[in-house]
């Protein structure tokens, strides 16, 4: 019976983070350009340096401001090829500039007041998840600035997996892409995306808040007019520059059904206008995996 190594490592997700907040990439919905400020670039290039010195020679910053790297197969099985992708830029409705990261320690529970601006609260009351990370560490802004925890937690994430996985070499894997995203808070996040060098059966984005949840969307964005239903009866117009509306808040055609967003290769599902569009999964499905993080 062949037993396998221990794992032998050190995590270094909350030290990448504290470091990859401080660079500011806010987006910019009234730029044209891609990446729409050039700032997101700035953390794209540290990204790819360091995945460059983990050993994957690979990995580099494109023209658009998006992140490529390979980590590769270690073993002759035949299993699909996945990628794991996260946004590099933050919202333009808050200032990503200065951000001060705070590390409250060891949380015993209640509110967390920032230190930077005493009105600024984070109430229990109104976030009863912080209930569930009493004992641990909790990393916030200080209160002036956003912290960029969307989702450069998951682009720490990401990193530190990627790691992990370099240096444990007797856990067995398929080839698994590294993709991080430019404009996602502005809703072209996708627009760029060079899918034939992604090469990518399934694509996972490591974006989100509770433990144990992953969570199934479909955006579409084949035409710059589209009118769609939503369950509440609304109608949405998705023009180029708007964000994207998520397939499980619409109606499908003919049998008012939500699309999974996971789909068998070739699947065809209905939308209005539309009896055969065919979901390319590596670009209008994702999987929003969402694991337990410190960042609030």
């Amino acid at each position: 019976m062949t037993t396998n190594p221990p794992l032998n490592f050190t995590h270094t997700v909350t030290e990448r983070f504290l470091r990859y907040v401080v660079i500011d990439t806010q987006s910019d919905p009234a730029s044209a350009t891609c990446p729409s400020s050039e700032k997101q670039k700035d953390l794209g290039r540290l990204l790819a340096s360091e995945l460059r010195e983990m050993g994957l020679s690979d990995a580099h910053l494109d023209e658009h401001g998006y992140v490529y790297a390979t980590i590769p197969a270690n073993t002759d099985k035949r299993v699909p090829v996945i990628c794991f992708c996260s946004h590099m830029d933050t919202s333009p409705d808050c200032t990503g500039a200065n951000v001060k990261p705070q590390i409250v320690r060891n949380y015993s529970g209640g509110d967390i007041v920032l230190p930077s601006d005493p009105t600024q609260v984070i109430r229990a009351a109104d976030h009863p998840a912080l209930a569930d990370q009493i004992g641990s560490d909790i990393v916030t802004t200080d209160g002036t600035t956003l912290l960029g925890a969307d989702n450069k937690a998951g682009i720490a994430e990401i990193m530190d997996a990627t790691l992990f996985m370099l240096r444990n070499p007797h856990i067995k894997h398929g080839t698994i892409r590294i993709l991080f995203t430019p404009d996602e808070e502005i809703g072209r996040g996708v627009d760029k995306v060079d899918l034939k060098k992604l090469g990518a059966d399934f694509a996972y984005t490591i974006d989100g808040e509770t433990a144990g949840n992953i969570e199934d969307e479909t955006f579409w964005r084949q035409h710059p007019s589209r009118i769609c239903q939503r369950q509440d009866g609304a109608r949405d117009q998705d023009r180029r520059g708007d964000r994207r509306t998520p397939a499980k808040d619409e109606l499908l055609a003919g049998n008012h059904r939500r699309p999974t967003g996971l789909s068998a290769p070739g699947r065809h599902i209905r939308r209005a206008g539309d009896d055969n569009a065919r979901v390319d999964r590596a670009r209008f499905c994702r999987i929003r995996v969402e694991g337990k993080g410190s960042a609030a």
